[in-house]
Formats: structure tokens, sequence, C-alpha cells
């Protein structure tokens, strides 16, 4: 009896083996099989195309053609050559000179030169019109051009020949390691050295720090920030602004560390997904900022890791918040090397966030609630003309003058004074409603019958009202040569606003005020900008 009974649980064993060995070939037969009329298309093409084929070329088109099928803006293919670029992104580090950039009048120009930077040391100032790059000429690179120009190996030297206000000076930047600050103040202090400032009113100890996007040693920065706001303010603070408006993400171990630093207890986020069990992140007790009163200001381009930051302090009740409803980006990536393609990755939709209360971020086409809205009676919408003057405002004070003192017309914790000065109603909202509440203890009341829900939903309505009367009117411009031909009739030469070869993708495009400033520089990703310009308000400028 001993014998038989390993003998018998040994069948067992081999059988559950044989078992589990057929399923596993039936299941890697069926993914050969899927592959079985790619490779066939592949053969009919290799025999009778009529032109030489590259073959590199066609094996990425079938690789993004698999992922465009998902339907996932998220969810991409990054070819080995864009590979290096991609980590950069994720990272935000990268070897160079550390300036802020723009091409003006077909030049180089600084536009501001970062905090603890190369460009800093060397120098540089804002304005600097970059004539050359080691003797090479600007005018006629693209800005990307020049910048992979400035990038380097760390340690190397880069001569820039400068034009100062009609001064030509040779300055040698040598190039660095350069970690993108994205933790800022609400203005850079000339008096010393450009250090951003972060007590914005001194008198009622209101600290103001604003998070560009969620890179690593985000929370560390916060923390050192905040704490310098409550060192000026002799140890204490009485309030605290969280800026993630424009915030488009990251790391969500950051964002989860940032929401911490103000929760003493509470639900974070959770996060699952098809192939991944429910994972949960808790706030721990005995962070240094868990008590202060706190509003975050939010808006539609508010995504991701700050749309969780946002959203578990809101449903916390640990902070108000003053904006518009964000973006609803509310799914993870996973980042994959792909084995047989070195370098090549796929960065892939693997998880959903959901809120404390159980709300899922994520917005779908028909989704009638995402992301975190504001709170009620702090629901401040901008329209575009609003949101331009505000961006431009916000740029001028991040530009460092290393020359110019201090204003004394300069009243930051002034609300009406941000509101005419700087732009920024909501920013202001947020300063009045601290100062109300240092001064009574209570939150400012929202009016009677404030339904932000509906707030959010006009808002949302109006807008996607004005994005199709911008389809339609492009529809109508179709339908009117679709007319002409169908009549026989000469159609009217369109027009043009660039040569038709021209090739866009990867360049950028300036855009000024009407005093010819610098506003924002785009990069341009795809060849369709010129069929939405057409009928837009632009025209041709003449030489």
């Amino acid at each position: 009896m001993s014998t038989r009974k390993p003998k018998a649980l040994l069948t067992g064993l081999l059988a559950v083996g044989v078992i589990g060995s057929t399923l596993a070939l039936v299941r890697r037969s069926d993914d050969y099989a899927f592959f079985d009329p790619l490779i066939d298309v592949k053969a009919i093409i290799d025999r009778t195309y009529v032109s030489q084929v590259n073959q590199s070329q066609l094996q990425q088109a079938a690789i993004v053609g698999m992922i465009e099928d998902l339907d996932d803006p998220y969810t991409m293919y990054v070819p080995p050559v864009h590979a290096g670029e991609f980590a950069k992104e994720l990272s935000g580090e990268y070897v160079g000179i550390g300036a802020e950039i723009s091409m003006i009048d077909g030049v180089l120009t600084i536009m501001n030169p970062m905090e603890d930077s190369p460009a800093l040391d060397a120098g540089l100032r804002p304005d600097d019109r970059v004539i050359a790059i080691e003797g090479d000429p600007t005018r006629g690179k693209t800005a990307d051009e020049c910048v992979t120009i400035l990038q380097g190996q760390p340690g190397t030297p880069v001569r820039l020949t400068i034009d100062r206000a009609g001064q030509t000076l040779d300055i040698t930047v040598i190039r660095a390691h350069i970690k993108t600050r994205d933790v800022k103040g609400f203005h850079r202090d000339p008096g010393d050295e450009g250090a951003w400032r972060y007590l914005i009113d001194p008198d009622n100890k209101v600290a103001y720090v604003r998070v560009a996007r969620f890179t690593g040693e985000i929370t560390r920065q916060v923390q050192a920030g905040l704490d310098s706001a409550r060192a000026q303010a002799g140890g204490s603070l009485n309030g605290l602004i969280l800026d993630l408006r424009d915030n488009p993400g990251g790391r969500l171990d950051e964002a989860i560390a940032l929401a911490d630093l103000f929760l003493s207890e509470g639900r974070i986020v959770s996060t699952k997904g098809l192939h991944h069990e429910e994972t949960v992140a808790d706030a721990r007790r005995g962070q240094p900022y868990e008590t202060e009163p706190m509003i975050v200001l939010v808006n539609g381009l508010s995504a991701s890791a700050s749309e969780v930051v946002s959203g578990a302090l809101a449903d916390n009740n640990r902070a108000l918040i003053i904006g518009t409803r964000t973006f609803g980006k509310g799914s993870v990536q996973g980042v994959h090397n792909i084995p047989s393609q070195p370098g090549a990755v796929i960065k892939i939709t693997e998880q959903y966030y959901y809120l404390p209360s159980g709300r899922c971020l994520h917005r779908t086409p028909d989704s009638p609630v995402w992301g975190v809205d504001p709170s009620p009676g702090f629901f401040v919408p901008l329209d575009d003309d609003q949101r331009i003057e505000m961006l431009r405002a916000r740029r001028a004070q991040e530009i460092l003058r290393l020359d110019t003192p201090e204003s004394a017309d300069d009243h930051w914790s002034d609300p009406q004074w941000i509101v005419q000065t700087l732009r920024d109603p909501q920013l202001a909202k947020a300063l009045e409603a601290l100062q109300v509440r240092h001064a009574t203890g209570q939150w400012p009341p929202a009016p009677e019958g404030v339904d932000v829900q509906h707030q959010v939903q006009a808002d949302e309505l109006s807008r996607a009202n004005l994005q199709r009367e911008r389809v339609m009117r492009e529809l109508e411009r179709i339908t009117r040569i679709i007319d002409t031909l169908e009549q026989g009739q000469a159609i009217a030469t369109p027009r043009d606003l660039w040569p038709d070869d021209t090739k866009l993708t990867g360049g950028t495009i300036t855009i000024r005020d009407k005093d010819g400033n610098p506003v924002a520089e785009l990069k341009i990703t795809g060849e369709t900008l010129e069929r939405w310009l057409i009928d837009a308000d632009v025209e041709p400028v003449s030489p």
C-alpha cells in the first residue's frame, strides 16, 4: 500500500502536468494563429507589390494599427528612434543649459533661465537673442533643431553668440544634467538669485505652491516650499493654496505622496483593471500639513495625477476645490519594453483610477460625470480670452529680471489686484476665501440654490456646442465644394496658408498677442493643422 499511493499520486501529477501543458500549447497555438493572416498578407506584398517596400515601416505600421484599434489615446507605441525623448518626458531630466527658449522673428531667444541652471550661472538673461550656437546661425532653424545642438554631454561647453539690446556677446555655458523644476511659487525673487517665493499673503500667513506636473521628488519640493513659507511667516501657516491648473499628471506614486502630505487619514485612491487586482492607497497619520485650511485650484486641463490629488482632498473634506471640472484622464498606463525590438516600448492603459467616493475619474464619450468638480459656490470658469490673458500675465511673473527691483505696486495679497493685474479670478477667489476663513473661522457660504453639477454641465455643453459649430462650418465648406463639383462649375481656389508639400509634424507654432509678445509655443503633432486654421479667425501676415 505504501508503494501504491505514491504511484497514484505521481500518475495524477503527471496527468495534471500533461493537461496543463496541452492547454498552454493550445493557447500558444491560438496566439500563432492570430498572426497567420498577417503573415499571408506580408508574403503577398513581398511577392507581388509593384514597388520596393520598406520592411521596417511596414512592421511599424502593423504595430501602430493594433494600437490604434484600441481607440485609446493614452496607449501608444514608441519606436526606438523616439525612445530617448520619451524617457526625458517621463523623468523630466535631460542634459543641456537649462533655459526656456522660443523662436522670435526667426532667431532663438532666451525666455527664462531656469533656477540653479548653467544658463543662469553663465549670465544669460530673458530676451537674450541667440544669434549663433558654436558659430552656427540659429536663423532658419527650428526650435527643436536648436535644442538638439544645445544638448550634449554633461560638463562640455557650448558657446552662444548673444545679441543683448544691440550689444553682441559671446557666452560659454557648461552643459549639465537638468532636472525640470515642476514646483513653483507665485513669483521669482530677483534679490535671491531668482528663488521662488511661496508666502503670498504674509499678513494672513497664506502660502501658495504650484505643481506643473508630477515628476520625481515633487512632494519633497512642495514640502520645502511650504516649509520656507512657514518659516517666513514665523513658524505657522493659516492657509494653503495648491495650484494644479494645467497639470497634465505624471507619476502616481508622487500623487499619492503629495495627497498624503495633507491628509491624516482616509482613502487616497484605488486602481483596478482586467488583469490587475484592486490596489488601494490610504493616508498615514503624522504628516506635517494635515490641519491648515486648504484650497486646490483646478481646471479643464488638470488631468490624471492632479485629479487623484484634488479628488482625494475633496472626498476627504480636506480642501475646497476652486475652478472648473477637471479633464477626466483617469487611466493608469504601464510602460513595457518590446523584447524583439530593442529600444522600443509600448505605453498601455492597464487600470482606472477610482476616488474615495467610488467615482471613476475617467471620461468616455458617454460619461455623464468624470474627473473632479469644484466645491459648491466655487465654480469659476474662464473663457478662452480670459485664459490667454491669465497665462500671459503668469508668464511675465515667471520671467527672472535680475536687474529689476521689486515693485512697490505688487499687491499679491489683494484679490482685486490679482484680478486686475494677473487676470486670475480663480486665484483671487481662493485668496479671498482663505482670508474670510482666517477672519471668521468659517468658509464663505455658497449662494442659495447653487448646483455645481448644473453649472459644470452648462459649461461643458457650451464648449461642446462651440466645438460642434466649428465642425459644422467645416462641413458646410465641404458641402459647397461638393455642390460645385456636381454642378460642373469651377471650384474657387481654396485659401492656402502654406505650400502643400510642407512637412509640419515635429515643428512648432509661436502664438503672440497683439503687441508681439509670445504667449505660447506649441509643438505640431500631425499634418491636419492647415485644415483647422482655414476657417479660423486667422490670415497670413504679409512679409
